[in-house]
């Protein structure tokens, strides 16, 4: 890999002599003035083949809507910028969400302001070929880490105005009420004062907008789902790779898919063999994978406008189900069917999370493990039963994996779902390795089943659906796939 460095830590920032900053290491090479004057000529110009982005429309609805809510007010959602992984090297840029949703930019250091109604994104350029960035700057140049596109192609394919960054302090300066997305972005933050009621409230308007999802984001996540379903048959076709090296080799066949076909994972995948599945966000994936077990699979693919799925499936490592682990794993499948049923518009959000649970607590009772009756455990001054489930049935998707988390709660979770609002239901039963309150043929066991739930005009759609989830599915699904 080529030698790259984040500002945050050992680039020296000097400058050109244009005086531009630039992001170089103290031990790259001297450029020489005849060099650097070389360097800034004959070069043929490009255009980037930037379509017109499909979401342009529908962002500048949202602009609108937003804009009417806090009328005579500006409105500031910057986009982020790198993030260090390690001493000289960045994560791969993710914009923030509410930057995208509301106007579908997803280059770095971007800032979109809307005031009197209208929208204008501020955007750091393509590299200026008369300036050493070009050649030099490790984190902006083009020689270090490709084309970025000029202000025209960013407004010609997103539809709204676009300005050069350096115009942002102008456009942010004076005494106009303003509320910002904080914590993205801190020359944004530094830029303007922070007003805590205004900017939490706006943090919460802009989450909120998001709960409800429009055609053309259901085909989004319906397409993440998708690629999802072929990771996971990945997986599975590559079986005798898995056996022999592990949680890892998984990882990184299902991640291949995501990146191939989309922006990346939504999230860490969660690889959990054995006793691993146990650990609800185990993202380690350190561990084998052995016959006899089960394996726990936690994955979702990003697709190219940011939307995820979040899927889980259990699988039994050689294939079948032992007795005991088709009788836990049918427990939790029939916990999820009861959540599935209950997602209807007008319902609580929180419906399908009790009726899985009601499910659960009468299953753990017939094991004989509830120290009450399931109707007691059942009892919000109780839920001994949660020992074993641990966790909520359902959240929010879309964007984020847990998607609209700064809304109201009066709104998510206390309040009831709408047409259009995407939820996963994802109940689980995990038996820790060290729990003595369990016999110890289910000790080290974790089974969870999640998918990724739309609700409907008359009830909801499996998003997800392809992939099958019935112990007898399950297992003929792996004896065609594994080879």
């Amino acid at each position: 890999m080529t030698d790259e460095t984040s500002p945050e830590t050992s680039l020296d920032t000097t400058t050109s002599e244009g005086g531009e900053p630039l992001h170089v290491e103290s031990h790259d090479p001297a450029v020489p003035d005849a060099y650097s004057q070389f360097m800034r000529q004959g070069w043929g110009g490009t255009d980037l083949d930037l379509p017109p982005h499909p979401i342009a429309g529908p962002a500048a609805r949202r602009r609108a809507a937003l804009a009417a809510m806090f009328p005579g007010e500006r409105l500031v959602l910057p986009s982020g910028t790198f993030k260090v992984r390690s001493y000289d090297t960045e994560y791969r840029f993710r914009s923030d969400t509410a930057h995208t949703y509301y106007c579908g930019n997803q280059t770095s250091d971007a800032v979109l302001v809307i005031e009197d109604g209208e929208a204008v994104l501020y955007a750091r350029p393509s590299s200026p070929r008369d300036s050493d960035e070009f050649f030099r700057d490790r984190l902006y140049g083009e020689l270090w880490v490709g084309r970025r596109p000029s202000l025209r192609e960013v407004s010609d394919s997103l539809g709204l105005e676009v300005r050069h960054v350096d115009r942002l302090p102008d456009a942010l300066a004076g005494s106009g009420k303003t509320r910002v997305l904080r914590g993205i972005s801190s020359v944004v933050d530094e830029l303007v004062a922070p007003d805590e009621s205004r900017d939490t409230d706006f943090a919460r308007v802009v989450s909120e907008a998001r709960l409800v999802k429009d055609d053309w984001e259901v085909g989004e996540l319906q397409e993440a789902c998708d690629i999802t379903t072929l990771g996971f048959e990945d997986v599975v076709r590559d079986w005798s790779n898995a056996l022999r090296y592990g949680e890892r080799w998984i990882e990184g066949t299902f991640f291949r898919r995501a990146r191939a076909m989309g922006n990346d994972i939504g999230y860490d995948s969660i690889v959990g063999g054995g006793q691993h599945a146990t650990t609800l966000h185990w993202i380690e994936n350190t561990g084998t994978i052995d016959p006899g077990k089960l394996v726990l699979l936690d994955m979702g693919a990003e697709g190219s406008n940011l939307y995820t799925a979040d899927v889980t499936r259990t699988l039994p490592i050689d294939g079948r189900f032992t007795p005991v682990q088709r009788e836990l794993y049918d427990l939790v499948y029939a916990a999820q069917q009861a959540g599935l049923d209950a997602v209807r518009p007008g319902v609580p959000f929180l419906a399908a999370h009790d009726a899985a649970m009601d499910v659960m607590a009468h299953g753990l009772e017939s094991m004989g493990l509830l120290p009450v009756s399931a109707e007691e455990a059942l009892d919000p001054s109780s839920k001994v039963y949660a020992r074993w489930t641990l966790h909520g049935t359902s959240h929010m998707l879309g964007m984020d994996v847990h998607d609209c988390g700064v809304a109201s709660v009066d709104v998510y979770p206390r309040g009831d779902l709408v047409e259009g609002m995407v939820l996963t239901v994802e109940p689980g039963l995990y038996f820790q390795a060290d729990d003595l309150l369990v016999p110890e043929e289910l000790r080290g066991i974790g089974i969870r089943i999640e998918d990724d739930v739309l609700v409907t005009a008359d009830g909801s759609r499996n998003l997800s659906a392809a992939l099958p989830r019935t112990s007898d599915e399950v297992e003929r699904w792996l004896g065609d796939l594994m080879p």
